[in-house]
C-alpha cells in the first residue's frame, strides 16, 4: 500500500502516518521541517519494520514546492493508493475585518495545495483504476463560526472540491472522502484551557480514516463527520 500524506509530522497528520504505518504501508510524507520528518521516519520505521517512510521538506503554501513534492512521490511510487490532503492553516480573522492578502494566503494552503497535488498525482491513480483520496476538511466546512470567517470560506471550498472530485471520479474506480473533524488536539491548541474530553484525539480521526479506506470496493464514505462526544466548543 502506497500512501501520501501532507502535513504529516503533527496532530492528525502524524496520527494518520502512524495508523497506516501499522498496516505496513509505504509512506511519502512532507512538512516544512526536515528535522521533524527525520524523527517521524525513525519512529515509524523502528515501530513498524514493514513500513518504509520517504520524506521531503515542503512548504505547501508555495505552488512550486507542491509540484516538487508530487515529483518526489512519482520518483518513489509508480502509483498512489491513498492520497491524504491533510495540510492546512488557520488565521483568526473575520471576512469583514480581515487584512489584505489573508484570504489568498489561506486559500493557497487550504485549497490550492490540495487541488494542485491531487491533479499531479491523479494520472497514476487513473492508470490503475483504483485509489482513495481523503481531503481534510473541517466541521467549519458546514457553517459560519466566530473569528474564523476566512477559515470557513476555505474549508467550504475544500468540501466543494471534494464533492466535485467524487462526482468526476465515481465511475473511474477512485474513491473520494471528505473528512470533517470537530476541534482536535494539535499544536494549534497548545495552551488552550479546555478539558481533555472537549477535543478529539487525533488518533480517533486516523482510525476513522483507516476504517473508511478499508470498506469494500463497492462502497465509499463520502463525508466523515467526527465530533467530541460532548459536542462542539
Amino acid at each position: 500500500m502506497r500512501v501520501v500524506i501532507t502535513g504529516a509530522t503533527k496532530g492528525i497528520g502524524r496520527a494518520l502516518a502512524s495508523a497506516f504505518a501499522a498496516l505496513g504501508a509505504q509512506l511519502a510524507v512532507c512538512s516544512r521541517h526536515v528535522d521533524q520528518l527525520q524523527e517521524l521516519q525513525r519512529d515509524l520505521e523502528n515501530a513498524h519494520p514493514d513500513c518504509k517512510v520517504f520524506y521531503q521538506a515542503t512548504d505547501m503554501a508555495v505552488p512550486e514546492q507542491v509540484l516538487a513534492f508530487a515529483k518526489f512521490v512519482s520518483d518513489h511510487f509508480d502509483a498512489t493508493d491513498v492520497l491524504i490532503n491533510n495540510v492546512g492553516g488557520f488565521i483568526p480573522e473575520d471576512v469583514t475585518t480581515s487584512q489584505a492578502g489573508s484570504l489568498e494566503k489561506l486559500m493557497q494552503l487550504n485549497v490550492f495545495a490540495a487541488h494542485n497535488l491531487t491533479r499531479a498525482i491523479l494520472p497514476a491513480m487513473l492508470s490503475q483504476n483504483t485509489g482513495h483520496i481523503f481531503n481534510m476538511c473541517s466541521i467549519a466546512s458546514l457553517g459560519a463560526r466566530a473569528n474564523s470567517g476566512l477559515y470557513v470560506v476555505t474549508k467550504f471550498a475544500l468540501l466543494g472540491f471534494s464533492k466535485s472530485l467524487r462526482y468526476e471520479l465515481q465511475d473511474k474506480g477512485i474513491k473520494v472522502t471528505a473528512v470533517l473533524p470537530g476541534p482536535t488536539w494539535s499544536a494549534a491548541w497548545e495552551g488552550a484551557d479546555f478539558p481533555a474530553d472537549r477535543l478529539l484525539p487525533p488518533e480517533d480521526v486516523a482510525r476513522a480514516v483507516v476504517c473508511a479506506y478499508q470498506m469494500g470496493p463497492h462502497s465509499v464514505l463520502e463525508e466523515l463527520i467526527i465530533q467530541p462526544q460532548k459536542g462542539d466548543i
